[in-house]
C-alpha cells in the first residue's frame, strides 16, 4: 500500500507541476486585470500542435518511427513558446483590450468566445483537422528507485516545469518588467501616473502566460501522447481549478495549488477509480469556495463602493 502511494505521489507531482505551469497564466492575469482568461487552455492546445509540427518536421530525417531527440525537443519548445507568445499578446491587443474599461461579464464572455474560436478553428484548418494525431516523444524507459519507478519523460516534466517556475519567480521579482507587473497589479492607475506603461506591461504578461502555457502543452502531450482541438479544454479548467485552490492571483499559490490537485487527482486513480478523478477535482474546487474562497494563499481585499 505504501508503494503504491510513494508511486502515486510521483505521478501526481508530475501531472501538478503542468497543472501548475497553466495556472500561473490565469493568476498573473487576473492578478493585473482581474479576467479569467478561458481561452489559456486553448493557448496550451497550440502550443501542443506547434511542438508537433515542429518535431515531425526535425525527426523525419531521424529513421523509421522519427525518433525525437533532446535537441529537437528543445528547439520545438523554443518554437512552440515564441508563437504562443504572439498569440497571447495579440489575444490581448484585439480581444480583451477594447474592453479593459467595459464590465467584466463582457470580458469573460469574450474569453469564453476567443476559446470557441481557437477550438473549432483549429478543427476546420487543413493541416490539423478534427481527428486526434500521435504526438512524437523520446523514448520512454524507466528508471527504478528501490520500490518505486520514475519514467524519463516525468523527469523531464518535473525539472523542466522546476527551471520555468525559477524563471518566472526571478522575472518577477528581479527585473523591470517583473516590478512594472507587481506595480501594475497593485494599482494599475498610479502606475500609469508614475511613467510605468499598462498596455505594456499587461501584453508582457500575456506573453509571459502564453509561454508557460506552451511549455505546459507540449509537456502535457508528452505525458499523454495524444493531440486534438480540444485537448486543452479539460486541462484549462483543471489549472483553473488549481489557481484557486491556491488562491487566484497569487503566484506561490498557483504552483501550490497545481502540485495538490495533481496530487488529489492521481491518488483517487490509484485508491479510488480513475472514473472520479475529474469529480474529487472539481468537488475541490466547490469546497475551497464554501470553506476558503480566497484560496490556501489568497489573500482578502477590501473593495470601495
Amino acid at each position: 500500500m505504501f508503494v503504491i502511494f510513494l508511486q502515486q505521489l510521483i505521478n501526481g507531482i508530475s501531472l501538478g507541476s503542468i497543472y501548475a505551469l497553466i495556472a500561473l497564466g490565469y493568476t498573473m492575469v487576473y492578478g493585473i486585470v482581474l479576467l479569467i482568461n478561458f481561452a489559456h487552455g486553448d493557448i496550451l492546445m497550440v502550443g501542443a500542435y506547434a511542438g508537433y509540427f515542429a518535431l515531425t518536421w526535425l525527426s523525419a530525417d531521424n529513421g523509421a518511427g522519427g525518433v525525437v531527440y533532446v535537441g529537437e525537443l528543445a528547439l520545438a519548445f523554443l518554437f512552440s513558446m515564441t508563437l504562443c507568445a504572439f498569440l497571447g499578446m495579440f489575444i490581448e491587443r484585439f480581444a480583451y483590450r477594447p474592453l479593459r474599461s467595459a464590465p467584466r461579464l463582457n470580458s469573460l464572455i469574450t474569453a469564453i468566445a476567443v476559446s470557441l474560436m481557437l477550438q473549432n478553428g483549429a478543427r476546420v484548418l487543413p493541416f490539423i483537422g478534427p481527428n486526434p494525431r500521435q504526438f512524437p516523444r523520446p523514448p520512454v524507459s524507466a528508471i527504478n528507485m528501490g520500490p518505486v519507478s520514475i519514467s524519463n519523460i516525468q523527469l523531464i516534466v518535473i525539472a523542466l516545469s522546476a527551471l520555468l517556475m525559477l524563471a518566472l519567480n526571478y522575472v518577477i521579482n528581479y527585473t523591470r518588467r517583473g516590478k512594472a507587473m507587481q506595480a501594475v497589479s497593485f494599482d494599475l492607475q498610479a502606475s500609469s501616473l508614475m511613467g510605468v506603461s499598462v498596455n505594456g506591461t499587461i501584453s508582457f504578461t500575456f506573453a509571459l502566460g502564453s509561454i508557460l502555457a506552451a511549455a505546459g502543452g507540449i509537456l502535457y502531450a508528452c505525458a499523454y501522447p495524444q493531440i486534438s482541438p480540444t485537448m486543452g479544454a479539460m486541462p484549462g479548467l483543471k489549472a483553473f481549478v488549481a489557481a484557486v485552490l491556491g488562491g487566484i492571483g497569487s503566484v506561490p499559490g498557483a504552483m501550490l495549488g497545481g502540485l495538490l490537485l495533481g496530487v488529489a487527482e492521481t491518488l483517487t486513480k490509484g485508491f479510488i477509480s480513475s472514473q472520479y478523478a475529474d469529480a474529487i477535482s472539481f468537488s475541490i474546487l466547490i469546497v475551497i469556495l464554501l470553506v476558503k474562497p480566497t484560496g490556501i494563499l489568497g489573500k482578502k481585499t477590501g473593495v470601495k463602493v
